[in-house]
């Protein structure tokens, strides 16, 4: 399998476009992985493709320059390779920031030896504002963990960290009032410490994987 690869396609909007461009990749062996489109209101908007197990890259590149919709087409690293991993920390702002500081200087720490995780930070209240957010961290690319930071968390909220641990997301709870806590993975009190946990605990350069760990509160 080869290496995957992001594409970047400049296209002149309009119907069945994107079912031109996935066709080229598809002639040529091509296994799309993810894909985005940006600028959709605009009149030239950029299709986003990252590709993996072909090795007719230029052959792809080639015919998509051919065709009468395609303003511009560049190679460009997927972003796995730039932004690795993401990191999720939502809930009350005071406790997101706090979460924030140990998760991004955790962060750096690996970074520097290799490691790419990135930490996003959305401050929310209210329980299906919440319960939506936790949900939609499942279909967010390379989302490989959430952090809940907050007082009082339960109810549907609870059944949505329920549904996204299912789903292969970890999820990591400050130790809070409500029922969230009792769903979570892993408890942590300081919210500094669940930030460095939480990064640890996605990092390939760290050794330490919450399945080992005998409690799951601290």
């Amino acid at each position: 399998m080869t290496d995957q690869v992001g594409l970047l396609v400049e296209v002149r909007n309009g119907p069945g476009v994107l079912h031109l461009l996935t066709g080229v990749i598809f002639r040529h062996g091509g296994d799309i992985t993810s894909v985005a489109i940006l600028d959709s209101d605009k009149p030239v908007a950029t299709v986003f493709f990252e590709i993996g197990g072909t090795d007719a890259m230029e052959a792809i590149e080639t015919e998509m320059r051919g065709l009468e919709a395609v303003v511009q087409v560049e190679r460009t690293n997927t972003l796995q390779k730039v932004y690795g991993k993401r990191l999720i920390i939502m809930g009350g702002g005071a406790q997101v920031g706090q979460v924030a500081i140990g998760a991004i200087s955790e962060a750096d720490r690996h970074n520097i030896r290799g490691e790419r995780i990135s930490v996003d930070t959305i401050p929310l209240v209210g329980e299906k504002a919440l319960a939506d957010a936790v949900r939609a961290v499942a279909r967010l690319p390379r989302a490989k963990a959430l952090v809940l930071a907050g007082s009082l968390m339960g109810g549907e909220i609870e059944t949505a960290v329920r549904e996204v641990r299912e789903k292969g997301l970890l999820v990591i709870s400050l130790n809070m009032a409500g029922s969230v806590p009792d769903a979570a993975d892993l408890v942590v009190s300081d919210p500094v410490q669940a930030g460095v946990m939480a990064v640890m605990a996605i990092a390939d350069t760290a050794s330490f994987n919450i399945a080992r760990l005998k409690n799951r509160v601290f």
